[in-house]
C-alpha cells in the first residue's frame, strides 16, 4: 500500500488513517510530528533505541547525541505537547550487527565508512516500517531534509534533495527502495532550516532551540580511535609512514587511527604539509604525499543502488558528491563488469576515499549511489 506524498497531501481525498514519525529528539523529527498531525493525520510517534551510552555521559548537558537517553526523553516530551502515542522500538541488536558491527569491520579493512547510511539502510527504514505496520500505520516519517515524488513516465519513485542546499540529506538515502520510497514521507524537505526552527517555536516544543545532533551518534565524543581501540585492541599494531617511494619517515601506532585527507597526527617533520594519500593494510603502513597528490579523476563504485532509473545500459553524465559535504562534481558514469561504475571526473577531486559513497545525481534527482572501492590516477 502507497501513501499520499507531501506534494498531494494538502487536501488529500483519502488520508492514510495512520503514520508512524520517527522521532530522534531533535528539531527537525519534532516539527515533522507537528506538520503531520496539523495536516489532518493520525500520528504515532516512535523513537527507536538503538544503543546504551554511559550513564555519566546521558546526564551531561553536552551530549549532542541523537540517539541517547536523553533523546529518548525530549522525543517524549514533544509527544506529550503534541498529544500523540509515543512509542520507544528496541532496534539495539539490529543496530549493532548492522551498523557498530560494520562500521568496525571497514575501519579494520583501511576504509572509512559512514554508518549513517547503513543505519538509514539496515534499521531506521525497512525494520521501521515493518514495526510501523504492526502499528495499523501504513507508512513513516522522519526528518531529513529531501523530498519524494513520482515519476509520471516511469512509474517510478524519485528521491530529491531538499529544498534548503545547506541541510540537503539525499546523500544519507540513496539505499531506500521504491518500496520504501512509496511509504515514506518528509515533512521538511520543503522547508528551510530557518522556517524549521520558527515552526518549532510557534508549535511551542520544547526542542525549539535543541543544537544539532553530531553526525556519530554512538560516539559522543568524536574519538573514533579510542572506540576501535576498545573494539578491537589486537588491530592497533605500530608500523611504518611511507611516502610515495616507499621510503620511511616515520612511524604510526595502529592504521586505524588514520583516514585518506588527514594531515593532523603524523608527527612528521617535512618542508611541505603532507597528508595521508593512502591505508596500506596488507603492509599495515600509512602512506603520505603532499596536498596535490590527494588529487584523482576516476573512481570504482560497487554495491550500487539505483532510484530514480533501473540502471545503467551505457555511459551517462551526471554529477557526483564523494562525501556528504563535498561539492558536487561532473562527471561521466561507465558500466564495469561485475555490476561496478567507474566514475570518471571533468577534473581531479580531493580525498577520494575508500568506504565512503559515492552519489549520482541529475539536478535535484537522486540516479542513485554505491560504495567507493578504489581510487584511479
Amino acid at each position: 500500500m502507497t501513501i499520499a506524498h507531501w506534494d498531494d497531501a494538502e487536501n488529500p481525498a483519502d488520508p492514510p488513517a495512520r503514520i508512524c514519525a520517527a522521532m530522534s529528539g531533535g528539531v527537525d523529527s519534532s516539527v515533522a510530528a507537528a506538520l503531520l498531525r496539523d495536516r489532518g493525520f493520525d500520528v504515532i510517534g516512535v523513537t527507536m533505541n538503538l544503543f546504551a551510552l554511559p550513564g555519566a555521559v546521558c546526564a551531561s548537558e553536552e551530549l549532542r547525541s541523537c540517539c541517547g537517553a536523553s533523546a529518548r526523553r525530549d522525543a517524549g516530551a514533544v509527544a506529550a505537547a503534541l498529544g500523540i502515542p509515543f512509542f520507544v522500538a528496541d532496534f539495539r541488536r539490529t543496530f549493532e550487527r548492522a551498523v557498530i558491527g560494520d562500521f568496525v569491520a571497514e575501519y579494520r579493512l583501511g576504509r572509512t565508512p559512514n554508518p549513517c547510511l547503513r543505519c538509514n539502510q539496515f534499521v531506521k527504514f525497512g525494520p521501521l516500517l515493518r514495526r510501523a505496520s504492526r502499528l495499523g500505520a501504513t507508512g513513516i516519517a522522519t526528518g531529513h531534509y529531501a523530498r519524494v515524488d513520482r515519476d509520471g513516465v516511469t512509474g517510478r519513485w524519485r528521491l530529491l534533495k531538499g529544498v534548503d542546499s545547506d541541510k540537503d540529506q539525499s546523500y544519507f538515502l540513496y539505499p531506500l527502495t521504491q518500496a520504501e520510497l512509496a511509504r515514506t514521507l518528509f515533512p521538511v524537505g520543503g522547508l528551510r532550516k530557518t522556517e524549521v526552527r520558527a515552526l518549532a517555536a510557534r508549535f511551542g516544543l520544547p526542542v525549539a532551540q535543541k543544537p544539532e545532533s553530531q553526525e556519530i551518534c554512538f560516539i559522543p565524543d568524536d574519538d573514533y580511535g579510542r572506540f576501535l581501540r576498545e573494539r578491537i585492541p589486537e588491530a592497533f599494531k605500530p608500523g611504518l609512514i611511507v611516502d610515495g617511494a616507499g621510503k620511511a619517515v616515520g612511524r604510526h601506532e595502529g592504521i586505524l587511527n588514520y583516514t585518506i585527507g588527514q594531515r593532523k597526527g603524523l608527527g612528521i617533520a617535512a618542508p611541505r604539509p603532507l597528508y595521508v594519500t593512502a591505508i596500506d593494510v596488507e603492509r599495515n603502513a600509512i602512506v603520505v604525499g603532499t596536498n596535490e597528490s590527494l588529487f584523482r579523476k576516476r573512481l570504482i563504485v560497487d554495491g550500487l543502488h539505483w532510484v530514480a532509473v533501473e540502471g545503467l545500459a551505457g555511459p551517462r553524465e551526471a554529477a557526483v558528491k564523494i562525501r556528504y559535504r563535498h561539492a558536487e562534481a561532473p562527471a561521466f558514469l561507465h558500466p564495469e563488469n561485475g555490476g561496478k561504475i567507474l566514475v570518471e571526473f571533468k577534473a581531479p577531486q580531493r580525498a577520494v576515499t575508500p568506504g565512503q559513497a559515492a552519489v549520482f545525481y541529475d539536478g535535484d534527482i537522486v540516479l542513485g549511489g554505491g560504495t567507493i572501492e578504489t581510487a584511479c590516477d
